[in-house]
C-alpha cells in the first residue's frame, strides 16, 4: 500500500475524529448525573486506596491529565465543576492513570521512562530529518539518525495505546459497580472513551506510516 495514501487517510480520519469527539462529549454534556467530575475523581481514588493525589482543575476543554511526577489528578474547568455523563467518564479515565502508576502498570511505566528520550527527540527529529533529506547523496547516516530519534516517538506513541485503553475499562468498570452510571447512561461514557482512544490509535498508524516513509527514502536513495 502506498505511504502517501496511508498518511492522507491518517489526516482526514484523524480531523473526522476530533470533530466526532467533541460533538459526542458536547452531547453526553447535556446528561446530567448526581456527581461533578472533581467528586467522582475523588471518589475513585479513595476508593482505590489512593491519598497522595491531588485534583486539580486547569484551563482549557479536554486538556485532562494525569501526572505522575507529581501525583496530580488535573481536569479541565468544565470536567472538574461540571456533573454529567462525560465529565465523570474524562474524570475517571484519568483516576485509571492515577490507580496504573499506584499499582506499577507495566505499560505505564514504560511510557514514563520514555518522556525525557521523546521529549528530547521532539526538540530536534524535524531538523534533522529535513538535513537527512537535503544531505542524504553525501551523509545518509544523517538521515538514518533521524529515523532513529522518530522511532522512540512512535515507540511512545504503540505504548501510549494499551495505557489509555486499560485506563478507560478501569473508568467504565468503576463507573458501572458504583452506580454512578445506570444502563442508559453507562453506554454514553463507554462511548465517549472509545471515541477518546480512537485518537490515540490513529497518531500510532500516523506515526508508524511516516516512520516506514522515512526508511523507504533511506533504503531507496
Amino acid at each position: 500500500m502506498n505511504i502517501w495514501f496511508v498518511l492522507i487517510a491518517v489526516m482526514v480520519a484523524s480531523a473526522i475524529v476530533q470533530q466526532v469527539l467533541q460533538r459526542r462529549f458536547h452531547k453526553y454534556s447535556e446528561v446530567g448525573i448526581p456527581l461533578s467530575g472533581a467528586e467522582v475523581a475523588a471518589k475513585m481514588l479513595r476508593d482505590n486506596g489512593i491519598t497522595d493525589v491531588k485534583v486539580m482543575s486547569i484551563s482549557g476543554e479536554l486538556t485532562d491529565h494525569y501526572d505522575p511526577t507529581n501525583k496530580t489528578l488535573n481536569l479541565s474547568e468544565s470536567v472538574y465543576s461540571q456533573r454529567n455523563v462525560a465529565a465523570a467518564a474524562v474524570a475517571a479515565h484519568e483516576c485509571g492513570h492515577a490507580i496504573q502508576h499506584a499499582t506499577g502498570y507495566a505499560p505505564l511505566q514504560l511510557r514514563s521512562s520514555l518522556v525525557k528520550v521523546v521529549s528530547f527527540s521532539n526538540k530536534y527529529v524535524s531538523w534533522v530529518l529535513l538535513l537527512g533529506v537535503l544531505m542524504i547523496n553525501l551523509t545518509p547516516s544523517f538521515l538514518w539518525l533521524g529515523i532513529t530519534l522518530f522511532a522512540a516517538s512512535t515507540l511512545f506513541s504503540i505504548v501510549t495505546l494499551p495505557v489509555e485503553i486499560n485506563a478507560s475499562s478501569r473508568a467504565v468498570q468503576w463507573l458501572d459497580q458504583t452506580g454512578i452510571v445506570n444502563y442508559e447512561t453507562k453506554p454514553m461514557a463507554v462511548d465517549a472513551l472509545k471515541w477518546a482512544a480512537y485518537t490515540y490509535i490513529i497518531a500510532a498508524i500516523g506515526s508508524i506510516a511516516t516512520l516506514l516513509y522515512y526508511i523507504g527514502i533511506a533504503r531507496n536513495r
